[in-house]
């Protein structure tokens, strides 16, 4: 089983995107295009303090028919954010962002950041794990022709 660890290591980005509570959903939006992702981390100094996501965009300024310019990030931030540990398996951060309904993760180890996982981190790796045991099964059935 790959642990988080594994995952974050093989990510080709490990920078987490990372925008202040005071900052208006405008510029979260933005930065969110500029560097192509889903969600940004909400921080205070090395506090995380909320997560910010384009399913927040979606409900709570698209839908309520607030204005990105000036709405801070804090006010439609999701505040619960839950977080997974590097020892945790691939298997165990699927199965709580589908029961929790999430796509990003981010990784905290003794209070500390290291990273931020998505859903799409976790199928490649799975895939990878799969890609992996069918060779070594073709490899034995073969005898290694």
């Amino acid at each position: 089983m790959t642990t988080v660890a594994e995952i974050l290591k093989s990510k080709a980005v490990s920078t987490v995107i990372r925008i202040a509570p005071t900052a208006t959903v405008y510029d979260a939006l933005r930065l969110m295009s500029d560097k192509d992702i889903g969600a940004l981390l909400v921080m205070e100094g090395e506090s995380i303090v909320g997560i910010f996501t384009e399913r927040d965009y979606a409900r709570k300024i698209a839908l309520m028919g607030r204005a990105s310019v000036d709405t801070p990030v804090r006010d439609v931030m999701t505040r619960a954010v839950l977080f997974v540990q590097p020892s945790q398996t691939s298997e165990e951060c699927m199965e709580l962002m589908t029961r929790k309904r999430l796509r990003h993760l981010p990784v905290v180890d003794d209070g500390k950041l290291l990273g931020l996982i998505s859903i799409g981190d976790l199928v490649k790796s799975i895939i990878s794990q799969q890609q992996f045991v069918i060779e070594q099964l073709e490899h034995y059935i073969t005898g290694g022709r």
